[in-house]
């Protein structure tokens, strides 16, 4: 039994077309679909918050590496046991 984790990825980035996709891209390569996705515009920047229940362990620092990677992320931020709620 793989081992998992609740885990929590706020990225900051510059607002550019195409962004999202790009940022849900290290998740989907890996056959793994996103709980909780939510993204608001500040300004020139971007907030988003992209996050899973139960996300094997031995991905999260590949996924949080390619999201560092993505053009226009100027941070990326990662909260283990974020305990996130169920999506309404």
């Amino acid at each position: 039994m793989t081992e998992t984790v609740s885990v929590l990825f706020t990225v900051e980035a510059f607002a550019e077309p195409g962004l999202l996709p790009r940022l849900l891209q290290p998740f989907a390569k890996r056959d793994l679909t996103p709980d909780h996705l939510q993204a608001r515009r500040e300004g020139e920047m971007l907030r988003a918050e992209i996050g899973m229940k139960a996300m094997p362990v031995e991905m999260v620092h590949l996924v949080a590496g390619n999201l560092g990677q993505v053009i226009g992320v100027t941070r990326v931020y990662e909260a283990r046991d974020a305990g996130l709620r169920a999506a309404a």
